[in-house]
Order: C-alpha cells, then sequence, then structure tokens
C-alpha cells in the first residue's frame, strides 16, 4: 500500500520537506562544525525560494503552504537558534555543569528566537501569503543574516547574542517587507549560492557580500524599495515567511 502522499503532494513540496531535512542535519552539525551548518542553513534558504518557482511553474497544492511554514519551522527557526547558542557558549566558554546567569540568558534569547519565528511563520501563513509584502522580518532573511555572518567569521558571542535578540522582535514587528523583484532576486541568488560553494575565498567575500545584501534589504527595502513602478513577475527567495 502506497503512502497517502503518493499523488497528492508535487515536486514543490518535496523541495520543501527536503529543506525541512536540512535544517535538522544543520542542528546535527552544528555541534561539530559550525561553518557547515551554517552553509546548511543557507542551502536550506536557496531551497526555500526554489519551491515557490518550481509551484508557479508545475502547480502547488492545497498542502503547499502549510508545508512551507512547517519546514520553516524546523530550518529558520530552530536550526539558526541552535546555532547562536552553539556560537554564543562556545565563545564565552560556558560551563554546561551548573546552570549559571549567562547559561540562563542564553537559553532564553535563543528559545524566544524559536517562539516568535514560528509566531510569524503562523502569522504568514494567515494573513500575508497572498500579498506583494509581508510584516515583519522574514524567518529566512534572520537566518540567511545568521549563517551569513558565522560564514564571515563574525562569531563575537555577544554580537551574535544581540542580533539573535534583536530578530526576536524584528521578525513580530509591523514593518512592511516588499517581495523582491526578479532581477534583486537573481542577484540576490547567485552570491548566496557562492556563500555556500567558495565560502573563504578571497577572504571570505562571497559570506561578506550575503551579508551586506541581507541587511541592505532588512533596513532599507521597508522605506526605497516601494519606489519601484513596474513590479512584474514578483519571486520570493526568501519564502517571505
Amino acid at each position: 500500500m502506497l503512502p497517502r502522499f503518493v499523488g497528492r503532494l508535487g515536486v514543490a513540496d518535496a523541495v520543501t520537506i527536503a529543506n525541512a531535512a536540512l535544517g535538522f542535519v544543520a542542528v546535527v552539525v552544528a555541534v561539530v562544525d559550525i561553518d557547515l551548518a551554517a552553509r546548511l542553513i543557507l542551502l536550506a534558504a536557496i531551497a526555500d525560494g526554489l519551491d515557490g518557482i518550481l509551484a508557479r511553474r508545475y502547480g502547488g497544492t492545497d498542502a503547499g503552504p502549510y508545508l512551507d511554514s512547517l519546514a520553516d519551522v524546523a530550518s529558520f527557526a530552530v536550526a539558526p537558534a541552535v546555532l547562536s547558542f552553539v556560537v554564543i557558549t562556545n565563545g564565552l566558554g560556558i560551563d554546561f555543569s551548573a546552570i549559571t546567569t549567562e547559561l540562563l540568558l542564553v537559553t532564553t534569547v535563543c528559545a524566544l528566537f524559536v517562539a516568535m519565528a514560528v509566531t510569524r511563520l503562523g502569522m504568514y501563513t494567515a494573513y500575508d501569503i497572498s500579498g506583494s509584502y509581508t510584516e515583519g522580518v522574514q524567518t529566512t532573511l534572520a537566518a540567511t543574516v545568521l549563517g551569513a555572518a558565522i560564514l564571515a567569521g563574525e562569531t563575537q558571542p555577544w554580537l551574535v547574542l544581540a542580533v539573535t535578540g534583536a530578530f526576536c522582535y524584528l521578525m513580530v514587528s509591523r514593518i512592511q517587507y516588499p517581495d523582491l523583484l526578479v532581477r534583486d532576486a537573481a542577484i540576490m541568488g547567485v552570491v548566496h549560492a557562492l556563500a555556500i560553494l567558495v565560502p573563504t575565498v578571497v577572504g571570505r567575500t562571497f559570506p561578506y557580500a550575503l551579508l551586506t545584501l541581507g541587511l541592505a534589504y532588512m533596513v532599507l527595502s521597508p522605506w526605497f524599495y516601494w519606489g519601484e513602478k513596474e513590479r512584474p513577475a514578483e519571486v520570493d527567495v526568501h519564502g517571505n515567511a
């Protein structure tokens, strides 16, 4: 007897499910190789954009939006929180043999990141999925910024803690972020892929470039991206979730 999803899910759904699996692998790898874990999260972000393209090309399914948000919980809520936790605790030399104030602080911030990411994903699926913009920083963008920062070598523990904490609010803020145009999505996608494939080349140029582009979109697009008069065939490389 075939599984019940056979014939009911499409190719886009398969990529979405692979995205979730990448998130789990990133969590497992994080305690052994933090750079590899960051690359896996960035790869999951590419999968998150690819499933939208495939859904438009081959058609989506009723389960697609729900699968997308569920997969994003693994890859862009839990996985980046674990990355932050590992980087911060390693950087501060926290001893896990006793519960300390520092350990409680780091655990609380990372747990809050997961909680706010899940909240944002639910709000997006309920209210933003059919629009041309979304409210709050996308979970995929937050994960991309954290992953790119780690690959760029920006792993100062207090800085990572501060950025993780800032995303806890930004993901559930009312700031409006527009969908990327095809042109900008293509540029972002190329830099994203190069950051995964050759993260250490020329002084970690591509992770820094990806981090710069991500921060520029996060800071500037709510106020300056609206100037585009024509917005054909919008592409959501960050899943807007």
